[in-house]
């Protein structure tokens, strides 16, 4: 939960240190085709891409492959991580429009576990002029999960 003050923002930042930033897929049309060829093959360990740069990755033991759960106080997603030296440190990137899973098929989840980065991001618009994403507003934690 970003917020507006400086100084509330530097204290939000201490537990979600990580800018996610939320692109439109190359493979696919936001989630339309999510399960196409061509989208699953362009996952890791089966689930959407999360780009890190290296020294945030080691910093939190990761490697690329791995499973990670992205959170924050909104809630939380799966992705599978893979290592980018040409994303700037303390940013992570996704794309949005996996499919959005909560468990189906079996309990519900309280982790979504596709890699939907909508579960993370506030629903609110840029003003009441344009109602445009909020973006840069996506502060988050990643970790391993096994």
């Amino acid at each position: 939960m970003a917020a507006a003050g400086g100084v509330a923002r530097a204290e939000t930042a201490k537990t979600w240190p990580l800018h996610l930033i939320s692109i439109q897929p190359k493979d696919r049309l936001h989630s339309q085709m999510d399960h196409s060829p061509l989208a699953q093959s362009n996952k890791t360990a089966g689930k959407e891409t999360l780009l890190m740069h290296p020294a945030d990755a080691a910093a939190r033991q990761l490697e690329s492959g791995n499973q990670v759960k992205i959170s924050n106080a909104r809630g939380s997603c799966l992705a599978g991580v893979e290592l980018n030296d040409g994303i700037a440190r303390g940013v992570v990137l996704m794309a949005t429009g996996a499919w959005f899973d909560p468990g189906f098929g079996g309990p519900w989840q309280e982790t979504e576990q596709a890699g939907n980065p909508n579960v993370l991001t506030l629903d609110i618009g840029t003003s009441r002029l344009t109602q445009g994403p909020n973006a840069m507003s996506c502060l988050v934690e990643v970790a391993r999960f096994e």
